[in-house]
């Protein structure tokens, strides 16, 4: 009983609800305080999160730095060019929806690239086949095989970052 409560019990985690409930109470009061830190306990050890697929995970923080400054900048690229798309005087381009296959091992780094991947304008990942390691996304602007070619290189340039910047060989 008592291992499960250490394994259960974060007191970050209950610390960062408390502080969100009193936020959310829009009044620091000890009342406030005391009620969050109850409801926050509460959550912790009654409704547990799963353990985290951490294994064979490394962070190599100079890629880590490159990884998010490389979004950045595909994230201000892609945001004109769908402003473009959505500005110019033609006809919508036609979309497309394909599959991609994905190469990384790790759920969290899966996750963490279609994260990354869905918050970018221009193309969404609509299903994720975890069994046989393929997404399957939907393209914004698939005018011609170009652009077919060009976006399902950009996500296997996005797949061998994360993987060179989390999984270990």
């Amino acid at each position: 009983m008592i291992s499960g409560f250490k394994r259960r019990f974060h007191p970050f985690f209950i610390i960062g609800l408390t502080l969100m409930w009193v936020m959310l109470m829009a009044e620091f009061s000890w009342a406030n305080f005391v009620g969050g830190f109850l409801v926050a306990s509460a959550i912790v050890l009654f409704l547990p999160l799963p353990a985290m697929p951490i294994e064979n995970i490394s962070i190599r923080w100079g890629s880590l730095i490159l990884l998010i400054l490389n979004w950045f900048k595909d994230l201000a690229v892609a945001s004109v060019k769908v402003a473009w798309l959505a500005l110019r005087p033609a006809d919508p381009p036609r979309t497309a929806i394909v599959q991609v296959p994905m190469r990384v091992q790790n759920d969290l780094v899966l996750s963490f690239a279609t994260m990354l991947y869905n918050l970018q304008p221009g193309g969404t990942v609509t299903d994720i086949d975890i069994a046989n390691r393929m997404w399957t996304i939907h393209l914004l602007d698939a005018d011609d095989d170009e652009h077919l070619r060009r976006e399902i290189q950009n996500v296997a340039d996005l797949e061998a970052t994360l993987i060179h910047t989390f999984e270990r060989s």
